[in-house]
């Protein structure tokens, strides 16, 4: 059986139950992403933006997908270890891919703000949702589609800023708490929806961990619309297990002279896809997409990037950075596009790779694709180990050689951590990639950092 019709027959099976259990609004384009899904096919290696990570084997295996909504019994509060001292958020939950309603007093938020359940808010949901994620241009999109029965909203209404960052804590939970019996391992669908009108402004934290120690499968689709002038500031960020497959797509739509600081962490995971598509849509917009990535043993890491300049006056800039040891596999391809028209265009890229090893593998591919004439582009990339001349420097002055490479290492990653907005996030940080250079977070159950 090819992966994807396991899934086609679920579909065609469960069809009324999913309906039965989602939102009218999420159910509209339900069929027609199944058709697409269906024509499709999961992407081969063969397609140039999923050459470096088999998708139709991370969707082989044959998980439980809770259609019926079955509650798992959960106390996000208690399984959640990873708090950021003093970063004073507003915290909610999505356990698994549902939204989780609580009576815990949140801070108050602006006038107008929306954060809640998608099947709670189904005019905006119904206006916006698949608009920038089209199921006809990739599979992974029409399967998140075709499947999801929640979503998270985030709505600002125009000329609103909400001053308190908004923390959204991701946790994955196949065994309800006290089960007597086996539960198989857990496929979700997780589905956000960000509206952001002209000149409001935001700042998101996306936090993704396990409570189990499962095997899981995690399809993500994030779609932010950026009008003008606002602002948005999206931080994600992975902390699960060796067991964990993490498939996300995200869109993003900006308007005129806005903004977007967008940044991916990964501290530690079993296999991750990451795919961002970001469009400028009016003049004078700029976006920051940074990345760091550390992995080790056999994990997986696979960052895609496309940003299109479609106006003219736009400025981009993206910097990964990826520490790689034993057998662990890094591949960042980023793609540029300079449309015709989108004159005084900038844009920067730039990819760098650290292996520690010679088992470690990174495969590296910044593209530039430009029919503009007045523009200022580049990019570059470098795959290397480190300095053995700075190695050499430390050791002279009494540093072991752990101690030298930790210092080294820090100091790399640290270049895409001091750009992040977020000060007790980027201190906090530099704590945490600290703890994983050292290996100290392996031994934490479930990669619960701070405990």
């Amino acid at each position: 059986m090819n992966s994807e019709q396991q899934y086609i027959e679920l579909y065609e099976q469960a069809r009324q139950m999913i309906f039965d259990h989602a939102p009218e609004a999420m159910n509209a384009v339900r069929d027609e992403a199944f058709e697409n899904f269906r024509r499709q096919g999961f992407p081969s290696k063969k397609v140039e933006r999923y050459k470096y990570t088999d998708v139709q084997k991370l969707f082989e295996s044959d998980y439980g997908v809770n259609l019926s909504r079955l509650q798992i019994p959960v106390d996000p509060f208690e399984a959640f270890r990873c708090d950021v001292p003093n970063l004073s958020t507003s915290l909610y939950f999505v356990v698994n891919d549902m939204f989780y309603h609580d009576d815990k007093p949140k801070a108050h938020l602006p006038e107008g703000v929306i954060i809640g359940s998608m099947r709670d808010n189904p005019e905006l949901v119904s206006k916006y949702y698949t608009k920038l994620a089209k199921t006809s241009d990739d599979a992974i999109t029409a399967l998140n589609t075709m499947l999801a029965q929640d979503g998270m909203l985030v709505y600002v209404p125009k000329n609103v800023k909400v001053d308190r960052a908004i923390q959204v804590i991701n946790i994955l939970k196949a065994t309800p708490q006290n089960a007597q019996r086996q539960v198989p391992d857990l496929m979700v669908n997780r589905r956000v929806l960000i509206i952001l009108e002209a000149g409001a402004e935001i700042k998101m934290l996306f936090c993704d961990h396990t409570a189990d120690d499962r095997n899981f499968l995690a399809t993500q689709v994030i779609e932010a619309y950026v009008g003008d002038n606002a602002s948005l500031d999206l931080y994600c960020m992975e902390e699960t297990h060796h067991k964990n497959v993490r498939v996300s797509n995200v869109y993003i739509d900006q308007q005129a002279n806005s903004r977007v600081n967008h940044n991916v962490i990964t501290l530690h995971n079993g296999i991750t896809r990451n795919k961002l598509d970001l469009t400028f849509s009016g003049e004078g917009a700029e976006c920051q997409c940074y990345g760091c990535v550390i992995a080790d043993k056999q994990q997986h890491v696979d960052n895609n990037t496309l940003i299109t300049h479609k106006v003219p006056h736009c400025t981009s800039n993206e910097l990964y950075k990826y520490v790689l040891d034993d057998k662990a596999t890094g591949a960042f391809a980023g793609r540029v596009l300079v449309e015709h028209g989108a004159q005084k265009t900038t844009s920067q890229m730039t990819n760098q790779n650290l292996t520690a090893t010679k088992e470690a593998r990174m495969y590296t591919q910044p593209m530039l694709e430009i029919y503009a004439d007045d523009v200022k582009c580049a990019h570059g990339s470098t795959v290397g180990q480190l300095n053995d001349a700075a190695l050499f420097y430390m050791r002279q002055r009494g540093i072991s050689l752990q101690e030298a490479k930790l210092l080294l290492q820090n100091a790399f990653i640290n270049e895409v951590i001091d750009k992040m907005q977020l000060e007790p996030l980027r201190d906090r940080l530099h704590y945490l990639v600290e703890k994983r250079f050292r290996g100290e977070l392996n031994k934490c159950e479930g990669c619960r950092l701070c405990k």
